[in-house]
């Protein structure tokens, strides 16, 4: 399995970590890629942590459990990084990209000394200046893509734009804030 990419998505019910892994399965699905995206929950209640996981791969993926080493993590809700042990496993030839307004050199030392790349993002404000609310699962979405390099840019811009034309037809002011949230987050992830 050395050519699986297997990321873990760290976040709370109702924040749409589910979601993304589901987008960023589809997406990779699309390019010809063989995908996993399924989440695991604990209790199923608004705002409880859940876990969410994409494996990624040009061939076939024949193994069917949780990952327990990532190469990347996602982290949703920084308040995970007090409440649940984030880097567990986390190689350190991956990296690990969250949500906040801090610096990568801020929010590293708060990682139980992880030595792999750090990337943050402010996906709140992005969401709220481009949705007007706060869905930060689109924003850690385009930064996940970015920092994997999983697949082209311009292929996976053009992927959701048709995936959202299909999901919000009738609402195309949903469309153009989440392109919007995704193009911007591509360009305002920060990594050291």
């Amino acid at each position: 399995m050395s050519n699986v990419v297997e990321i873990r998505w760290h976040g709370r019910g109702g924040q749409g970590a589910k979601t993304a892994s589901l987008l960023l399965a589809d997406a990779c699905f699309n390019t010809g890629k063989y995908v996993q995206g399924f989440p695991e929950y604990g209790p199923e209640r608004m705002g409880a942590p859940i876990t969410a996981y994409n494996r990624i791969s040009d061939t076939r993926i024949n193994v069917h459990c949780n990952i327990y080493e990532p190469q990347y993590v996602v982290v949703v809700d920084e308040t995970l990084i007090e409440a649940a042990d984030v880097t567990n496993g986390l190689r350190e030839d991956g990296a690990i990209v969250i949500n906040t307004a801090k610096s990568p050199e801020e929010i590293a030392p708060r990682l139980k000394g992880y030595k792999g790349k750090v990337y943050t993002i402010d996906a709140r404000t992005i969401s709220v200046e481009c949705l007007g609310r706060y869905f930060p699962n689109t924003p850690m979405l385009a930064a996940i893509v970015k920092v994997t390099g999983i697949m082209d840019p311009d292929e996976f811009i053009k992927d959701m734009e048709a995936s959202y034309a299909h999901k919000f037809a009738s609402k195309p002011q949903v469309i153009e804030g989440n392109m919007k949230a995704l193009k911007r987050s591509m360009e305002e992830v920060k990594g050291l």
